[in-house]
């Protein structure tokens, strides 16, 4: 698959809320994960490496939500192997208040699968 075409995939898949199927079909086995340093506080990693422990954090994430009031996925932008996409949520996360969530995620392709993710928020 193309960029283009990866894109294209991951911009349906999360509109849908499929987050466990863009890792199965779309991640490499060897992605890497970056969060920013402003996650460590809520023990979250700034690198993951590996399909597993990608798809291991992302599932401590989602368990850790109380209620999706809403979501909304931008279309992606495309340039050469990457792409970005801007991400919002209204969310309540268990023990916490109501939040906005907003952020960029930039990501790499190779050979036809996810290589990186890099959030920024």
């Amino acid at each position: 698959m193309t960029t283009q075409e990866i894109a294209a995939r991951y911009y349906e898949l999360a509109g849908q809320n499929k987050w466990n199927e863009i890792q199965e079909a779309l991640h490499d086995e060897n992605i890497v994960s970056r969060e920013p340093e402003d996650g460590v506080p809520a023990g979250i990693e700034t690198i993951t490496r590996g399909k597993a422990a990608v798809k291991a954090k992302s599932d401590t994430h989602r368990a850790m939500i109380e209620t999706m009031h809403s979501r909304h996925i931008s279309e992606p932008l495309v340039a050469g192997n990457f792409f970005t996409t801007v991400l919002k949520r209204d969310v309540t996360y268990k023990g916490r208040p109501r939040e906005i969530s907003e952020e960029i995620a930039v990501i790499e392709v190779k050979n036809g699968k996810i290589i990186s993710e890099t959030f920024f928020y």
